[in-house]
């Protein structure tokens, strides 16, 4: 058996999987490739990195939390996140009745190089935003969302720029592409213990 791998930039309101929902557009408006299904998912409101593949093994080994795979983000927030709120993100943030796990967080110098969303994201003149990246080795629901809002910054814009060895750069919104050898290679080496392809 022959196993797909698909990097695919997600545009913002999207919804991510291959289903109907009446009036949205979902992962199937976007990728003719039959029977891959994602690795992990992005929020309708959220953009950015989503891997797809048939190879169901490596689909569990990188969304099983205990593998520890990270994932990274970039989040525009509501204000300027102070040092204190960037420990709190590293350590660990109470979110109802769990406390996540550690993250890496930090501020970007400048605001990245990223293609319009639309509708663009609302703003306020008296309060000035920033952006943070974060890396995560769990996947709760609108996790990044809910601890950056639980610091006291909440998130403005949301985009996932990489899975493991894997990043954004170079695919436009909307589009999608086969990864390349070394990328397989690299992804591989990053899922320890992997069963041999049939």
């Amino acid at each position: 058996m022959t196993f797909r791998y698909l990097l695919f930039h997600k545009p913002y309101g999207v919804v991510s999987r291959f289903g109907a929902e009446p009036g949205r557009p979902t992962l199937r408006d976007f990728i003719p490739v039959p029977d891959v299904y994602p690795v992990g998912r992005l929020d309708r409101d959220s953009e950015g990195l989503m891997l797809l593949t048939s190879d169901g093994w490596l689909q569990h080994r990188l969304t099983d939390p205990r593998y520890q795979h990270p994932r990274t983000y970039w989040a525009q927030v509501e204000g300027i996140p102070t040092p204190e709120a960037l420990d709190r993100l590293r350590s660990g943030v109470k979110i109802g009745r769990y406390v996540t796990r550690p993250a890496r967080a930090g501020l970007l110098e400048a605001e990245p190089a990223v293609a319009p969303r639309h509708p663009p994201v609302r703003h306020r003149a008296s309060i000035p935003t920033a952006w943070i990246e974060l890396a995560l080795i769990e996947g709760r629901n609108r996790q990044v969302r809910h601890m950056t809002a639980a610091v006291g910054f909440p998130t403005l814009r949301l985009i996932r720029v990489g899975i493991g060895p894997l990043r954004l750069e170079g695919l436009a919104p909307g589009q999608w592409r086969n990864l390349t050898p070394a990328e397989l290679a690299r992804l591989r080496l990053d899922a320890p213990a992997r069963r041999q392809s049939r």
